[in-house]
C-alpha cells in the first residue's frame, strides 16, 4: 500500500469547471496547475482529477475515446505531465479517473468491434451471436452495426460495456473470465494504467469499480478477481501508486478486491447518508442538521462493520460530497458544515474534499442537463474564487461559460472567505491543520465510540486524543470515563472538568487525554 496515503487528504476537480485560464469559457490543465498552492495551502497534499481524456463528452468524460490521450479542451498530454510534475514539486500526489467498465461508442476499440470481419477487437465488448438475442437485466443495442449481433450497455446508450467475461456463462456467446477476449480486455486496462503511471500519475480512481464481470455472484467473487489480477501486475512495477473504487463496499473493494481505499457514498440506506443528506421521506433527519433529529448511531452502525472488515487492509474514505451526490450546503448552513467537516476530516481513513466545498458553494437547482449531468448538473458549476467577472472563473462572456457561475446575492468566493478568520474556508483550514500535525488524526489512527446517546454529544478516541460533537441548539455533557488533560481545538464552546465534558450548542472540541 502506498506509504504517502497515511497523511493524504485529496482535493476532487471537476476540470471543466474548476479555473479557465485561456478564456474558452471551460475550465483546464493550466488552471489546475495555476491553483496548487491554493489546494497546498488549504491543507490537501492529494488530487483525483475527474475524467481529463479524449471524449465526446456524452457523459462528461466517463465516455472515454483514447485512454491515451488528454482531452484537448484542458490541454495536452505534455501539459498533463507538467502537472504531475508541478504536483510533486510540492510534495503532492494526483490520482485520474480510470473508466475500466466502458468505453465510448466512438473508441477506436469499439469501432473496430462492431464490424463483421473477425478481429483483435471483435471480443473486447460483450456482442451476442444474433440481431434479436439479448439477456435479461442487462441494456442492450442492435441496428446500429454490421455485425449480427446485439451489445451490451454498461450505463447510458454512449457507453458499450468492455468483455470482462460473465461469472457462469450459459449462453454460447457469454465467455468466461478466461477466455481470451476477457483475458486481453484485462491486458489492454493494465497497459492503460501503466502508461499513465509511467508519465506521472500516483494513481487512479475507478468508475463503477464493481460494474466488471457480469451477472457475478453476490460477493463480486468473478470482479474481485479481475481487479486482483490487474492489481498483481501493476503493483509490482508501480508499487507506490493508490487505487479508490466508486463501489460503496468497503469489505468487498479493499477486503477482496484489493483496492488500497473505498469511498462510503449517499447510497440509500447506508450509514453516511445518514450525515448530511437524509432526506428520505421528505423530512431531513440529518445528524449534523440542528435539531433534526439525526441519531449518530445510524451512521455507526454500518461504519462500525466496515471499519472492521476493512481493518489493516486499506482505508475507508469519506467525502465532503462529490461529482455525483448534491452539495452538502443544500441542506446545511455554514455553520452546521463546520461541524460536519470537522467530523469528517478528524477520522480514519483518507478523506476527499469536493472543489468548492471549502467555502460552502451551493447547489444550483434547475439548471438544464450538461453532459448527461441531469440532477447532478447542479454540483458541477464552476468555482468561485473571487468578487470579480465570473468569480474569477473565467474571463470568457458568460454565454461562453461551460455552465452559469452562481449569481445569487450572497454567494461565497474564496477571495471574501480567506478574509473572515471565522469563514468556512478558514476553519477547514485549521481542521486540517490540525490533522496534518496530529498523527492520532491521520488515516491509521485508532478509533473508539465513547459516547453516543441521543441526550449527549457524540465522542469519540483516537488513540490519546478524545473528540466531541455537538451538532444540537442546547448543551450537552457526557462522563467520557477518560481524564481530559488539555483541549488543544475547538468550534464554539467546549469546557471540561476530569472526565466530564460540557459542550455548547453547536460545537465540536479535541482534548488530549491525560
Amino acid at each position: 500500500m502506498a506509504e504517502w496515503l497515511k497523511d493524504a487528504v485529496f482535493y476532487e476537480i471537476y476540470p471543466q469547471s474548476f479555473y479557465d485560464t485561456n478564456g474558452d469559457g471551460i475550465g483546464d490543465f493550466e488552471g489546475i496547475i495555476s491553483k496548487l498552492d491554493y489546494i497546498k495551502d488549504l491543507g490537501c497534499n492529494a488530487i483525483w482529477m475527474n475524467p481529463c481524456f479524449d471524449s465526446p463528452f456524452k457523459d462528461a468524460g466517463y465516455d472515454v475515446r483514447d485512454y491515451r490521450k488528454a482531452a484537448e479542451r484542458y490541454g495536452s498530454n505534455e501539459d498533463l505531465y507538467r502537472l504531475f510534475d508541478e504536483a510533486h514539486k510540492r510534495g503532492m500526489h494526483v490520482i485520474l479517473d480510470l473508466v475500466a467498465g466502458h468505453t465510448s461508442e466512438e473508441h477506436e476499440w469499439f469501432k473496430r468491434s462492431c464490424l463483421d470481419e473477425k478481429n483483435e477487437y471483435s471480443d473486447r465488448y460483450i456482442w451476442t451471436d444474433f440481431w434479436l438475442s439479448s439477456a435479461p437485466g442487462h441494456l442492450w443495442i442492435g441496428g446500429e452495426c454490421e455485425r449480427n449481433g446485439t451489445y451490451m450497455l454498461n450505463f447510458f446508450k454512449c457507453q458499450p460495456a468492455l468483455n470482462y467475461g460473465f461469472h457462469e456463462p450459459k449462453a454460447a456467446w457469454q465467455q468466461g473470465m478466461d477466455d481470451p477476449g476477457p483475458t486481453a480486455t484485462r491486458e489492454a486496462m493494465t497497459d492503460v494504467m501503466r502508461f499513465w503511471l509511467s508519465h506521472g500519475a500516483d494513481g487512479f480512481r475507478v468508475d463503477m469499480a464493481d460494474s466488471l464481470v457480469k451477472d457475478d455472484d453476490e460477493k463480486k467473487s468473478s470482479t474481485c478477481e479481475t481487479w486482483r489480477r490487474m492489481f498483481s501486475v501493476i503493483r509490482k512495477e508501480f508499487p507506490e501508486a493508490a487505487f479508490v473504487s466508486e463501489w460503496g463496499n468497503p469489505g468487498l473493494a479493499i477486503g477482496s478486491a484489493g483496492f488500497d481505499m473505498d469511498f462510503l457514498l449517499d447510497h440509500a440506506g447506508r450509514g453516511y447518508k445518514t450525515l448530511m443528506r437524509d432526506e428520505e421521506g421528505g423530512k431531513d433527519r440529518s445528524y449534523f442538521k440542528k435539531d433534526a433529529g439525526g441519531d449518530i448511531r445510524r451512521f455507526l452502525t454500518d461504519y462500525l462493520k466496515c471499519l472492521e472488515e476493512t481493518e489493516g487492509k486499506g482505508y475507508i474514505s469519506l467525502i465532503s460530497c462529490n461529482h455525483d451526490t448534491p452539495r452538502a450546503k443544500a441542506t446545511l448552513t455554514d455553520e452546521e458544515l463546520k461541524l460536519a467537516y470537522a467530523f469528517i476530516f478528524t477520522m480514519p481513513g483518507v478523506p476527499f474534499l469536493y472543489y468548492g466545498d471549502e467555502i460552502g458553494m451551493r447547489y444550483i437547482a434547475g439548471l438544464k442537463t450538461k453532459e448527461g449531468g441531469y440532477t447532478r448538473t447542479g454540483t458541477r458549476t464552476p468555482m468561485q474564487w473571487s468578487e470579480g467577472k465570473n468569480k474569477g472563473f473565467s474571463d470568457a462572456d458568460v454565454d461562453m461559460l461551460y455552465l452559469p457561475v452562481d449569481a445569487s446575492e450572497g454567494a461565497p468566493s474564496v477571495e471574501k472567505q480567506e478574509k473572515d478568520a471565522d469563514s468556512l474556508l478558514n476553519t477547514l483550514k485549521a481542521v486540517l491543520r490540525l490533522r496534518h500535525e496530529h498523527k492520532e488524526l491521520r488515516a491509521e489512527g485508532g478509533f473508539e465510540v465513547i459516547c453516543d446517546g441521543a441526550d449527549s454529544p457524540f465522542v469519540y478516541g483516537r488513540e490519546g486524543l478524545i473528540l466531541a460533537v455537538n451538532p444540537s441548539s442546547k448543551n450537552l455533557a457526557a462522563d467520557t470515563g477518560r481524564v481530559l488533560k488539555e483541549k488543544i481545538f475547538s468550534i464554539g464552546s467546549a469546557s471540561a472538568e476530569g472526565g466530564r465534558i460540557v459542550m455548547g450548542a453547536g460545537s465540536f472540541a479535541v482534548y488530549r487525554q491525560a
